[in-house]
């Protein structure tokens, strides 16, 4: 059964990247409403006779999205009957199955009820939690706690309620991520860093999509230099733990490749590759955060 568990595990976290990657795609191409006000139908049909790019993708969605319900379903129940003695799993069976039937509700009312963009915003991150307790579903059952010899670690007191911190700003700072994909802001602003390089500080000239994309970029900011500087220190203290010392590495450069690819997006003029890799690279971040409280909440049961 574990062999079972393992291969779900694998498909159920690609294809909660699949969700949230193409949850991504639907609001970047516009595409919301692709299948008109109607849901789980197409215009109310199961065949479509009119047949769009946006009905494509927002249908496509919609199957991979309604399959990996299914999938983190089965995987759940499983993972419950065989490994619930393990303290973490029924916690996260329950969180990525719940989580992720919310976020089809939310995308459902979405569609037949027309929810304001601050709501949508909540979309992508209720997806990311579901995602990040899949992945962490998958380390559990692949044992990876052995293979890295994490049982042994403490993680000082100090610095486990800076883990649960960043972790809880980074949903903040994916969330203004969203919100401004949602009011359509991603070039609100020409230039990088500032929203014009020419006149920096001009705010009193700023529309509103301007104040949501700069926001957003001030956020993301304030999280990049955090984790730069935090992951250095959990380098320089706990060199001698491997989980720490090239967890923190990654997360890192992860954190480096989304400003990287945030402000590529202006100068690519919203290329839709690039966007999806932004959408792509703070998912893994945020399930390296996620392991990361895994962690530290283990170390303060000790």
């Amino acid at each position: 059964m574990i062999k079972t568990l393992k291969w779900l595990s694998v498909v159920a976290s690609l294809g909660m990247v699949f969700v949230l990657i193409g949850g991504a795609l639907v609001t970047k191409t516009g595409s919301g409403m692709g299948c008109g006000a109607s849901w789980p139908l197409c215009e109310g049909q199961l065949f479509p006779s009119e047949i769009t790019p946006e009905l494509i993708i927002e249908l496509s969605h919609r199957l991979v999205s309604g399959i990996m319900g299914f999938v983190v379903l089965g995987l759940s129940i499983l993972s419950w009957v065989f490994i619930g003695h393990i303290r973490e799993v029924k916690f996260l069976a329950f969180m990525s199955s719940f989580f992720l039937f919310l976020q089809a509700l939310i995308g459902a009312a979405a569609v037949m009820w027309n929810q304001s963009d601050f709501i949508m915003a909540t979309h992508f991150g209720i997806s990311l939690i579901s995602f990040a307790a899949v992945f962490l579903l998958m380390l559990l059952i692949f044992e990876i706690d052995t293979k890295f010899d994490a049982a042994t670690l403490t993680i000082q007191k100090k610095h486990r309620i800076e883990i649960y911190a960043i972790t809880l700003y980074t949903i903040f700072v994916v969330y203004t991520g969203a919100l401004v994909r949602h009011v359509e802001a991603s070039m609100a602003c020409g230039g990088w860093p500032f929203c014009s390089n020419i006149s920096p500080l001009s705010f009193s000239d700023y529309t509103f999509a301007q104040w949501i994309q700069m926001g957003h970029r001030l956020a993301a900011a304030i999280l990049f230099v955090w984790t730069i500087v935090f992951a250095i220190r959990m380098v320089k203290y706990y060199w001698n733990n491997r989980v720490m010392y090239w967890g923190w590495i990654t997360t890192a450069s992860l954190i480096t490749l989304q400003v990287f690819f945030g402000a590529m997006i202006i100068f690519t003029m919203l290329n839709l590759g690039i966007a999806l890799m932004h959408a792509l690279v703070i998912s893994i971040y945020f399930a390296m955060l996620s392991y990361f409280v895994l962690l530290a909440t283990r170390s303060a049961n000790h």
